[in-house]
């Protein structure tokens, strides 16, 4: 790779492909998908924790300076809403370095990293958010009908400050891990191989093992999300029902987290049951069948002009 290439002009994808191909055609090979997904890996891990702890030095201060080793892990854990508040700004970067790559690595222009229409397609994205709140807490409060629900208690200590920071920022982070697997990492591996399915899987399996430690159901709940997201990408030609469904699932994890033992206990999770993660599936499926055909009805474009 020479540097002059690392500057290349802006170009449009080819005529009439799907969105996990649009990083495809003119003289980009393979090495170009893989150097962008390793670039891509590097600078989460650099820049991600880099971010979250340069948030937490400021609100250090207004904590009055206790031992920073133990104020970190503290508010990483969410103790304090400001750990979910520099945890998610870090997360929020993700948008920025899958920007930079596909502008100045792949020679695309920003626009088509949302979708093919280019751009957001903010009718279809509002009204996939409102169908993701109704269906995935309506699967949810189904479940706790049959199987049983969380015990809901008196709030958490200092809870409006944990609402206010999941209500601000939650949206953020959830858009950022959008843009980033569904988005950057899904063309890259997608547009590389030729395939829009390999581009599905590899993405899905890369954020399912981002989440870190977790067991089995765990896993292939955030797996089968991703495969999801990944299809409706595919399918409705952007990211709009995916951000839907993410904001709207992290809005209200950690809103019913704060009635239900605490946002930290939450954030603290690395197990499920094989019945949770089969209603979590369930209201993802559900919600992605809902999404694909409003999609239909609005007609959005599903491949590039």
């Amino acid at each position: 790779m020479t540097v002059p290439a690392l500057a290349r002009r802006v170009s449009d994808p080819p005529h009439g492909v799907t969105y996990p191909l649009v990083l495809a055609g003119g003289d980009r090979t393979p090495v170009q998908p893989i150097l962008g997904v390793m670039l891509g890996i590097l600078g989460y891990a650099l820049f991600v924790p880099t971010i979250a702890t340069l948030v937490l030095r400021l609100t250090w201060l207004l904590r009055g300076r206790p031992p920073f080793d133990d104020y970190r892990a503290a508010a990483m854990a969410y103790e304090f809403p400001e750990g979910l508040v520099a945890s998610h700004l870090g997360l929020a970067f993700l948008i920025v370095i899958a920007v930079v790559l596909v502008r100045y690595l792949h020679g695309r222009s920003p626009v088509w990293l949302v979708s093919v229409q280019p751009g957001f397609r903010w009718r279809y994205l509002v009204i996939c958010l409102i169908v993701a709140v109704v269906v995935l807490n309506g699967v949810l409060w189904a479940s706790f009908l049959l199987l049983g629900g969380p015990a809901f208690q008196p709030a958490q200590p200092g809870w409006p400050w944990f609402l206010l920071a999941i209500l601000v920022f939650s949206p953020l982070q959830a858009a950022a891990e959008e843009f980033f697997f569904r988005g950057y990492v899904l063309q890259a591996i997608g547009s590389g191989s030729g395939s829009a399915w390999v581009g599905i899987v590899g993405s899905a399996l890369l954020f399912a093992m981002f989440h870190g430690v977790q067991n089995p159901a765990l896993f292939v709940d955030r797996f089968a999300f991703g495969l999801l997201a990944g299809w409706l990408v595919l399918r409705t030609g952007g990211l709009e029902a995916g951000i839907g469904a993410h904001v709207a699932n992290n809005l209200f994890a950690f809103g019913y987290a704060i009635f239900t033992g605490g946002v930290a206990a939450t954030k603290a999770v690395t197990e499920i049951g094989w019945d949770k993660a089969a209603v979590d599936i369930l209201g993802f499926g559900l919600f992605a069948l809902v999404a694909a055909w409003v999609g239909t009805r609005l007609n959005v474009a599903t491949r590039t002009p």
